[in-house]
């Protein structure tokens, strides 16, 4: 009997039947309340490292409050909810078991209104309160996908110990289109019962299609939360029915309080973190610099710089290395990713020094056993700064030749920061700001003098088009620092 059939008959033996607190069917489940609520418990450390944290307290003591306050009114009232904003550009949000749930920081700049916040408030706590996450793993056991900059790239890369798992962590954030289905009925339902209109729900759906086609640093709320279908239309139509015996005058948006609250929200990259300009690398506050590949994704996080082509078959990563000294980082290096050296070498990149290593890697399980296509693997050692980074490029042994001048481009290009344009690069921020006329959004963008080729990103920004008409007095949100 293989494994896998083992894990399933187990699955068979030893889970039971639960009554879902949503439907009210039964199913079967392989995780009771404590396991979700410890589940939960296990990822939130490993989510906040990854991200980090955005340190606002008038938004986190708003989405504390408004989360409480939803929960309590929830089918699930009494599971341990924690409501967080993470230090990310990228426009997502999602839950993990137990009621752990993460905004963006992204995210928050994208609402216009309290009532669009509201809906996808509920979306997430109605993942939660569904079980999505412990249904899915009843069906996706044996679940390995690693994103990366919303792509996947080999599941082999898993096993490489360097590699930050983005998604393998978070396997869970990936739903169903029934499971978004039932997010959104149970979205609208939630943000109703709280006094919100759920049709600006459906309106910011629209604002995130039209986002769907920029890159991320984090899996896109559309790539983790798939479309199932014409969600505008339904949303409304599931937002008419909760609201047919209410008094729609009453229900609360609050567009002008939730635009005071964002306003100075960081917007896109932090430049202290670093950032990516023409496909080169800049850290600021670290001073180095180097080139990714044309075209390649990537992902930046608080611990590693990861980059990957589109065909998901090599990844890069740069990270700090384990060691005072580059012989004491290279045996680090070499025994935490169980490398096989086929060659050391010591070398100088851009004057600083250095160690080339060629390695083998057979991904392996906990008892020795290969479960995994051999990997090539070119590490860089470099001491900067009183600092050892770790370059790692790696694909599958058929693919590393076509890979590797990519690996090497990259890694001979670090270098020292001095372009002092780059090392004061300022944040952009969010600037809330009222029209002094009525016109359309492009005349009013171009009276308040900002550039151009921002202005379609700001249109998606207000959740307005460009030639929407905006009346004299209204709040819209424009860009301060860098532009």
């Amino acid at each position: 009997m293989n494994n896998v059939l083992k894990i399933l008959v187990l699955v068979v033996v030893f889970s039971g039947c639960s009554r879902n607190p949503v439907t009210g069917k039964k199913e079967l489940s392989l995780m009771s309340e404590a396991q979700e609520i410890s589940m939960g418990r296990s990822y939130d450390p490993q989510i906040v490292e990854q991200y980090g944290l955005y340190e606002n307290k008038n938004l986190q003591a708003f989405i504390n409050t408004k989360g409480k306050e939803m929960a309590a009114i929830s089918h699930r009232p009494n599971l341990p909810y924690d409501f967080k904003i993470l230090d990310s550009p990228v426009v997502n949000a999602f839950a993990v078991p137990g009621g752990y749930v993460y905004f963006t920081r992204g995210i928050m700049a994208h609402f216009n209104n309290e009532a669009e916040f509201a809906g996808v408030l509920g979306h997430e706590i109605g993942h939660i309160t569904a079980k999505h996450s412990a249904r899915q793993q009843t069906t996706q056991l044996l679940t390995q996908i690693l994103f990366i900059g919303g792509i996947m790239v080999s599941k082999d890369f898993r096993e490489f110990a360097d590699v930050a798992q983005q998604g393998i962590g978070l396997m869970f954030l990936k739903n169903s289109r029934s499971h978004e289905t039932e997010s959104d009925e149970l979205g609208v339902e939630y943000s109703t019962k709280v006094g919100y209109d759920a049709k600006y729900m459906a309106g910011f759906f629209n604002t995130l299609k039209r986002l769907s086609g920029d890159e991320g640093r984090l899996p896109t709320f559309l790539s983790t939360h798939p479309d199932p279908g014409d969600r505008f239309t339904k949303v409304n139509k599931l937002a008419d029915a909760q609201q047919v015996n209410l008094d729609k005058s009453k229900l609360k948006v609050n567009r002008d309080s939730y635009l005071a609250m964002i306003d100075g929200l960081m917007y896109g990259d932090d430049p202290k973190q670093g950032f990516v300009e023409n496909f080169v690398f800049y850290h600021p506050e670290l001073k180095f610099l180097f080139p990714i590949p044309n075209q390649w994704k990537f992902v930046n996080s608080p611990t590693q710089f990861q980059m990957a082509p589109a065909d998901g078959k090599a990844l890069m990563v740069l990270a700090m290395a384990n060691g005072k000294t580059l012989e004491e980082a290279k045996n680090n290096t070499i025994t935490e990713n169980k490398l096989q050296i086929i060659e050391s070498t010591g070398i100088k990149v851009n004057g600083y020094p250095a160690i080339a290593l060629l390695s083998d890697m057979v991904p392996t399980d906990q008892s020795g056993q290969a479960t995994g296509t051999p990997l090539k693997v070119l590490t860089y050692l470099i001491e900067y700064n009183n600092l050892i980074y770790k370059f790692h490029g790696l694909s599958a042994k058929d693919d590393f030749n076509s890979y590797f001048s990519s690996f090497q481009t990259t890694m001979k290009g670090f270098n020292k920061l001095t372009d002092s344009s780059k090392i004061n690069r300022q944040a952009t921020l969010i600037k809330i700001t009222q029209t002094n006329k009525t016109a359309s959004l492009r005349e009013q963008l171009n009276d308040l003098k900002m550039p151009l080729n921002r202005h379609a990103e700001l249109a998606i920004l207000n959740g307005m088009m460009l030639t929407d008409n905006v009346n004299k007095g209204t709040k819209i949100k424009i860009f301060s620092g860098h532009l």
